[in-house]
């Protein structure tokens, strides 16, 4: 795990009640929060390395973040993580997620933090 992934300096998504300000606005943003385990932590490390993701580790939890949209490839994952992930164990692992998840293949899930975007996925 690199050291920028566990630095408290970065970008966090959790905030106190007080600096949180109410607006009527979507913000596109979609995540997964994961329990810890071997498997997470490649997740979470592995999709640190792509732009605009968070990943912010807790005692017994992992969450990562992202603006727009997700997109998990169980093949690159399980290259990074040295042993086959499958969509099954990628979705065992994942505690909650916000945002509209879609599982496009037996290799993609994909969420969408803008709704629209994800309809031509469904049916």
């Amino acid at each position: 795990m690199s050291t920028a992934a566990r630095d408290a300096s970065q970008s966090n998504i959790f905030r106190s009640m007080k600096d949180i300000t109410f607006e009527q606005t979507i913000s596109h943003q979609c995540g997964v929060t994961m329990n810890d385990s071997v498997e997470a932590r490649a997740i979470a490390e592995f999709m640190g390395l792509k732009p605009n993701v968070i990943v912010t580790y807790k005692p017994a939890m992992i969450r990562i973040d992202g603006s727009g949209k997700l997109i998990f490839k169980m093949d690159e994952i399980s290259e990074y993580l040295g042993r086959e992930m499958t969509a099954e164990t990628f979705e065992v692992n994942s505690s909650t997620h916000y945002g509209r998840m879609v599982r496009i293949d037996d290799n993609t899930v994909i969420l969408f933090g803008n709704m629209d975007e994800m309809f031509e996925y469904i049916e």
